[in-house]
């Protein structure tokens, strides 16, 4: 049986949390006026290997004025994002940011109302506080170490489930296409009686599972911008967070099951069987 996290929580600043919650969360509100404002302009491909991998100029600005906002309030505390790398000493920081300022770009180009931006304050023990910005429902998403997690500052909480009958699963494409057994992954949740739904965000994804609407999510591969905001959320809804292994880990570097406790075991089970 999968048992909710044992890792006792690393403590943290209460005014950094406060802080940190407080300015992430005016950056997602940025955010999203600046996304429904700006949907579908100034995209091309960024590269040739694929028709969908996307970089827009709302990419750009959205990460730019994080930064901006991020390094006056912050000092000291390095950024990671998605179009402008890391910056000097992010990786052996006490504390770093991370940003996706449009996760699921395809979507947005295409003016396919599901895409979000997400950041999130990550330490040795991962996520600190977490903010994600779902502009087409009008909705933030934040969270914080201790201090459990909101939609539009009202509390979520996840309620568990037993079975996968009738449950939905969310997954996404890895950067090339189908994961290696994601067929195999969709037909065992179909003999189960679940489904599985590919969205085209990471973020909202797992965001799903905290707010109960999925059972589980499930990540061959992925980027730490894309998902830590989302991680601390589901967190502190009360989700299991495991590697392909099994392992609890908030970040894990193989793979991510983001589950309610309940059905982690059955889920983490077909991804193991299906995708070796």
């Amino acid at each position: 049986m999968t048992l909710l996290s044992s890792r006792p929580p690393r403590p943290v600043e209460p005014g950094l949390l406060s802080r940190a919650l407080e300015v992430a969360g005016r950056l997602a509100n940025d955010a999203t006026d600046v996304i429904t404002a700006t949907a579908g302009r100034g995209a091309h491909p960024s590269t040739l290997d694929s028709p969908f991998d996307w970089v827009t100029d709302t990419d750009r600005i959205l990460e730019r004025h994080t930064r901006r906002v991020l390094t006056a309030e912050f000092p000291g505390i390095p950024v990671v994002g998605h179009e402008f790398g890391a910056d000097h000493g992010a990786d052996v920081a006490e504390y770093r940011w991370v940003v996706d300022s449009v996760d699921g770009t395809a979507n947005y180009v295409a003016g396919v109302p599901w895409c979000a931006y997400s950041l999130a304050l990550v330490d040795a023990a991962g996520p600190v506080v977490g903010v994600v910005a779902d502009p087409y429902r009008a909705q933030i998403y934040a969270a914080a170490r201790g201090r459990g997690a909101r939609a539009n500052g009202k509390p979520i909480q996840l309620t568990d489930r037993c079975v996968t009958a009738g449950a939905l699963v969310c997954t996404e494409l890895a950067r090339t296409g189908p994961w290696p057994g994601m067929g195999g992954f969709i037909e065992r949740a179909a003999a189960a009686h679940a489904g599985v739904r590919v969205l085209g965000s990471a973020a909202l994804s797992i965001a799903q599972v905290a707010l109960g609407h999925a059972a589980a999510a499930v990540l061959h591969s992925y980027h730490e911008w894309d998902v830590a905001g989302s991680v601390a959320m589901a967190i502190e809804a009360g989700a299991v967070v495991l590697d392909k292994h099994g392992e609890d880990t908030a970040l894990p570097t193989d793979g991510l099951l983001v589950a309610a406790p309940g059905v982690a075991d059955e889920v983490l089970g077909w991804w193991q069987e299906t995708a070796g």
